[in-house]
């Protein structure tokens, strides 16, 4: 599956974009839709700049990659709507978070309601509860109801 315009549009909204490098809720420096990794080979920090060009190729490859990681994880039917659910989740946690993840557990013994009901529980950063990550679980979690 690929993620959907809806999915993306989702994670646009709440990742922002951001064309010169900045410093996340916990001191990650990040560019572009949430970006963390190196861009061309250089590791993103202060004063670092990308055209809005560079921001959407390195979503469009990153999507792709959290795409294959929720594909390779679950192993249960999704819709469309649970799997961009699923993707957002991802790409703002980590692969790893979803794979070690209660969701992930529940969702893979066919227990839907029960990993829907985990998506709050991720709503903290650097130990502190974030208002952007309580409405962003409850909007994954919404859309992967629907």
């Amino acid at each position: 599956m690929e993620m959907s315009k809806n999915g993306l549009a989702l994670l646009k909204s709440f990742e922002g974009c951001e064309l010169t490098a900045y410093q996340d809720a916990v001191g990650v420096w990040t560019i572009g839709y949430g970006w963390t990794q190196p861009v061309n080979g250089v590791p993103i920090g202060k004063g670092m700049t990308i055209t809005q060009a560079t921001a959407d190729s390195l979503l469009s490859s990153g999507v792709v990659r959290y795409e294959k990681g929720v594909t390779g994880l679950v192993k249960v039917a999704v819709n469309q709507n649970q799997f961009d659910a699923l993707v957002d989740f991802a790409y703002n946690l980590g692969v790893n978070a979803l794979a070690g993840s209660t969701l992930l557990k529940k969702l893979n013994s066919g227990d839907f309601a029960g990993a829907a009901d985990e998506f709050p529980k991720w709503n903290k950063a650097g130990g502190r509860v974030l208002n952007g990550l309580v409405k962003r679980r409850a909007a994954e979690r919404s859309l992967f109801l629907s």
